[in-house]
């Protein structure tokens, strides 16, 4: 069985909900990639007699427990306190702490302030874990058969003492038989339809299904055992990718991420050699800003008014124009004004209240001007505003993923 672990948060922030517990939610995802059983995660206010029966509840029942926060200078950091008493392990002072807490001000040209001195003191016996990028160090040490490890509760501090030392430390403190993650991601068909399209698949019972729903794809996961039989693993992948088609943009192997929509389209833009040009409508600009890394987006424009766009590219238009053959004709006046691969458009002909209101939808017609000739292709998208924006980005973006991969 894999050891189990607890995620122990201190702050009264958290408890009361003033600050997201981004923390736990990191480690725990962190943990049991790694192979931990996550038994537990707690929150405890800025109360040293609650968070010294929680340390001696904890060390009682679990193999480990990372705590995040309260490692801080002023009166409402407890943790190493409490620490000291439950355990019954004196507060020390560490010089080298001190000095690289001092360090930490001088570089910055500030006097440090006499409380941050408390921040030196680590219970006796306890392994410092030096901060480079904050003036809390971090500690671990073991109790009965739990191996602690205390760290600041500033998620991007947190993160760095992690992956530079507790990650490796936990190899060596615990046997890990990590399970095996597969994730099999999409745009343009939900949840319900997936499960439709996996159905008739028979999934062996040592494997577990799982679905995430994100803003802009969604994950199909696949939980194997640690020793599960490599070639009867790519059988399964292999039949859920196939049953899903090619909404499938990616797939998360363990030791390979796909990465998101946008990696994957700008490897195949490289991989291409090509150059882009976007024409955005709904999207209003959200598009080209998802892409705001690609070398090979060359320009792009946002307009909000049909009859504007029209006019700047000489053509006529009215209530009654076919969106499909306005954004062909823009895309070949572009196309021959600017010589290059690709030109991608997106039109509409909803008015504002419409986009405002989440009960109405909106059908965006998205046009690809390539070298195989135009892709046209209509989305309806419904909810609010934003929803609306951030679907006709996606959308138009997976287009070009869909045309780059099938000439890939």
């Amino acid at each position: 069985m894999n050891p189990k672990l607890e995620l122990f948060s201190q702050g009264e922030e958290v408890v009361t909900g003033q600050t997201v517990d981004t923390n736990a939610a990191w480690l725990a995802q962190a943990c049991v990639n790694l192979g931990f059983m996550i038994s537990r995660q707690t929150a405890v206010g800025d109360k040293l007699e609650d968070l010294v029966t929680l340390l001696n509840e904890i060390a009682g029942r679990s193999d480990c427990c990372i705590c995040t926060g309260g490692l801080g200078p002023t009166s409402d950091d407890l943790t190493a306190q409490a620490v000291a008493q439950a355990f019954s392990l004196p507060l020390e002072f560490d010089p080298v702490a001190f000095e690289q807490i001092e360090q930490f001000f001088l570089k910055r040209k500030r006097a440090m302030p006499e409380v941050n001195r408390k921040q030196a003191y680590l219970p006796k016996g306890a392994q410092r874990i030096d901060n480079e990028w904050g003036t809390a160090p971090g500690f671990t040490l073991r109790y009965n058969d739990c191996w602690f490890v205390f760290l600041p509760g500033v998620p991007s501090e947190m993160r760095q003492l992690f992956d530079s030392f507790v990650r490796s430390h936990l190899g060596k403190q615990f046997a890990l038989k990590p399970k095996l993650l597969v994730s099999l991601k999409t745009v343009g068909i939900g949840e319900s339809d997936i499960q439709t399209a996996v159905a008739s698949i028979k999934i062996p019972e040592t494997v577990q299904l799982g679905f995430r729903a994100g803003v802009d794809h969604v994950e199909t996961k696949l939980l194997f055992p640690y020793d599960y039989d490599p070639a009867l693993m790519t059988e399964l992948i292999n039949d859920f990718a196939g049953n899903i088609g090619d909404f499938v943009f990616g797939i998360d192997r363990p030791g390979h991420a796909s990465g998101d929509l946008v990696n994957v389209v700008d490897k195949l833009m490289q991989g291409q050699q090509q150059k882009a040009v976007f024409i955005e409508t709904l999207s209003q600009g959200l598009l080209s800003a998802k892409c705001i890394d690609c070398d090979w987006l060359i320009e792009s424009s946002y307009y909000a008014e049909i009859r504007q766009l029209a006019e700047d590219f000489d053509l006529t238009v009215n209530d009654k124009a076919d969106m499909g053959l306005l954004a062909a004709a823009i895309a070949e006046k572009i196309k021959h004004r600017k010589a290059l691969d690709l030109v991608l458009i997106q039109l509409h002909q909803s008015d504002r209240s419409t986009i405002r209101d989440k009960n109405i939808a909106v059908e965006i017609n998205t046009a690809l001007l390539t070298p195989h000739g135009l892709w046209q292709v209509k989305h309806t998208i419904s909810g609010p505003a934003q929803r609306k924006q951030n679907q006709s980005a996606v959308l138009a973006l997976d287009t070009l993923r869909r045309y780059l991969q099938l000439h890939h």
